[in-house]
């Protein structure tokens, strides 16, 4: 890839609270209420018993594994990831919610240890510890120069975009959330109300106001990514509104819709030179060992690299690199494992007009059908 293009690393959930906070060197109490168990360490034990045991506590690279040389390899102009995981000490747990996840703000340098660029926050569980929660995860993540979208103190900080200056291009990144994600209504940030930037309804009205904003508050030549979270976490199936809602985007100039919610990975489009994601997938969690969808193969997982051409913004190629989690760490997957994520994601982004190749390094990489 020639030197000028615009590489984004786009990841999805992040979920470094539960389990994967048990394991860090500055755990949370690990009290649940969870109708599955009232203890977070449950979650390290499942992973143990699927693959083996895992030191504690861990270094604070060790979720990331062999993600780190390979990213550093890569050297992605921006890094993005969807950050589910409230970074607090609160104690005050959200009401109504089946699951709840944060991690202790001393091992912020987990997060730091993979060195993204924005922390996209608009999400369902960044408020799972309240607004005391949500007001020291913004405390924390900016205190150690983390850019963040998507949550706000008040509905103008929720909806303002994280800028990041490549050097040669700037990137304007907006977090938003859907209802359908699970984002409760009473989250939404508000004039002087703390909250997420929440979606009213996950229209193409919706897209395109958001286009409208978008539009006011780009400077030339920058390039646009949306990172939304919508939808259900299982099955490959995508919505009509999902896609009616990015094409509105892409239409009105957007460059990346980075969609996550999904526990696996959806299909991916590139609708008129943009790259849709419809749902990118867990990166980190706590998943490991669960039974009951197994048919996903959610312990693969996939970092995604987008080259964006610099002038237009459309996209030049996109690289998938396939991992697996296994000890609540990630591996990079078995040339087996990369074939059957190829076989998988191909077929399901087939009715896109896309489809998946295996490369011979063990890549995936996106064609045109």
């Amino acid at each position: 890839m020639g030197d000028s293009a615009v590489t984004l690393f786009l990841a999805g959930d992040v979920m470094t609270g539960r389990g994967v906070a048990q394991i860090l060197p500055v755990p949370n109490a690990p009290d649940l209420r969870e109708a599955a168990g009232t203890s977070a360490l449950t979650y390290v034990n499942l992973a143990e018993t699927a693959n083996g045991p895992i030191p504690r506590p861990v270094d604070v690279a060790w979720p990331w594994g062999d993600a780190l040389p390979l990213l550093g390899a890569a050297a992605p102009d921006v890094r993005l990831i969807n950050l589910e995981t409230s970074v607090t000490r609160s104690d005050d747990y959200a009401p109504g919610k089946g699951i709840h996840y944060r991690m202790h703000p001393g091992n912020l340098p987990c997060l730091s240890a993979l060195r993204p660029d924005v922390c996209a926050l608009a999400n369902n569980h960044v408020l799972d510890f309240g607004l005391t929660g949500l007001t020291e995860t913004l405390d924390t993540l900016r205190s150690a120069g983390l850019r963040t979208a998507g949550a706000g103190r008040d509905a103008r900080e929720a909806w303002s975009p994280a800028v990041v200056d490549t050097g040669r291009r700037r990137v304007s990144v907006w977090s938003v959330a859907a209802g359908s994600s699970g984002v409760p209504d009473d989250w939404a940030a508000g004039p002087g109300r703390p909250g997420v930037a929440r979606l009213a309804t996950g229209s193409e009205a919706d897209a395109a106001a958001l286009a409208e904003r978008i539009r006011r508050a780009i400077g030339p030549g920058e390039l646009s990514v949306v990172s939304v979270h919508w939808g259900s976490n299982w099955g490959y199936d995508v919505p009509d509104d999902h896609v009616r809602f990015a094409h509105t985007l892409i239409d009105a100039g957007v460059h990346v819709v980075h969609g996550h919610s999904s526990h696996h990975p959806r299909p991916v489009e590139v609708y008129r030179g943009g790259l849709v994601l419809y749902g990118c997938g867990d990166l980190v969690d706590d998943y490991e060992g669960i039974s009951g969808y197994e048919q996903y193969r959610d312990d693969l997982r996939l970092l995604y690299l987008a080259d964006l051409d610099p002038d237009a913004g459309g996209l030049v190629r996109l690289r998938m690199m396939p991992m697996q989690l296994r000890q609540l760490r990630l591996r990079q997957a078995s040339s087996a494992d990369a074939a059957w994520l190829a076989d998988v994601l191909s077929d399901i982004s087939r009715p896109f007009g896309t489809r998946i190749d295996l490369t011979p390094d063990g890549d995936l990489m996106l064609r045109g059908t």
